[in-house]
């Protein structure tokens, strides 16, 4: 069973704030997860090749084609302060 003591230090390490409700909740469900893990383990995988997906699955892609791009002054209409056919925005990094 996962302590509260390896929650907290978790927590910690990833600069999360948890009260003491959720130090309990978290403990049981990572205890739960390493269980299902365990049970896992006694599994006999020898056969099973390495896979991605549960299912054979394939990537489905559209043809790229190529195709006019929308007009700069229609992509720009609703810009408040357009320069020179690009957006303007406020400056975020001095």
């Amino acid at each position: 069973m996962i302590e509260s003591a390896d929650v907290l230090k978790i927590a910690g390490l990833s600069r999360l704030a948890l009260t003491e409700e959720e130090v309990k909740l978290y403990s049981n469900q990572l205890s739960a997860i390493l269980q299902h893990i365990e049970k896992l383990k006694e599994l006999d995988t020898r056969d099973v090749g390495p896979t991605s997906h549960v299912l054979d699955i394939r990537n489905v892609m559209r043809e790229d084609l190529t195709a006019p791009s929308l007009p700069v002054d229609d992509a720009l209409g609703n810009c408040p302060d357009p320069k020179g056919g690009f957006y303007r925005v406020p400056r975020i990094i001095e």
